[in-house]
């Protein structure tokens, strides 16, 4: 396991620099091509022509998604700038999350059985908790709650906030249900992982 692990610091210490200088790169590119495409760059010198060639061509599945959203599509690269910058974060903080619970399951069974309890209370609630969070922000985002991808954290966190909404009523818009469910979980947590130590 510590040769896993090992492996991951090394993974994630090489993941950093590298999308570190992927969005330096992206970001000298999607000012260029902005430049060129609001004229501020002549659209026909030899920049113009060599993002013309080489740019524009990534960028046109990008512009057409911007377009359709009612963008400019001249801002399409700094979009996929983002996007970018947005992937590194997720794979680096999947990294590092992939990273610490294997160092956390490593520790657990090392325990013996005090550590499964554990491992076992800490990720159920972790998945209930998380299954909070998504139902609020889908909530944010107006994405129907029978999708797939948003069916699984209803179906847990459900069970969990009828009985508290049914006790704590909507103030006006909001729903402190959500709230009050996050603590409680938190309590209940720290209460059973208290009993077993």
């Amino acid at each position: 396991m510590n040769a896993l692990l090992a492996a991951l610091d090394l993974v994630i210490g090489v993941t950093r620099p590298v999308f570190l200088g992927l969005a330096a790169a992206l970001a000298v590119i999607a000012t260029l091509d902005w430049l060129v495409r609001t004229r501020r760059i002549s659209p026909f010198g030899a920049v113009a022509r060599a993002l013309h060639r080489h740019v524009d061509p990534l960028l046109a599945p990008v512009e057409r998604r911007v377009a359709r959203a009612g963008g400019m599509p001249a801002h399409a690269p700094f979009w996929a700038l983002m996007a970018a910058v947005l992937a590194g974060i997720i794979v680096i903080g999947g990294l590092g999350f992939l990273r610490d619970q294997l160092a956390f399951v490593a520790a657990s069974l090392g325990g013996g059985l005090r550590g499964i309890y554990g491992l076992t209370v800490t990720w159920a609630f972790t998945l209930l908790q998380v299954a909070i969070v998504v139902r609020v922000v889908m909530s944010w985002i107006h994405l129907r709650p029978g999708a797939w991808y948003v069916r699984w954290s209803y179906r847990l966190s459900e069970p969990i906030l009828r009985p508290i909404r049914n006790v704590v009523p909507l103030m006006g818009m909001i729903d402190f249900s959500p709230i009050i469910a996050w603590f409680a979980l938190g309590v209940v947590e720290s209460l059973l992982l208290a009993i077993w130590r």
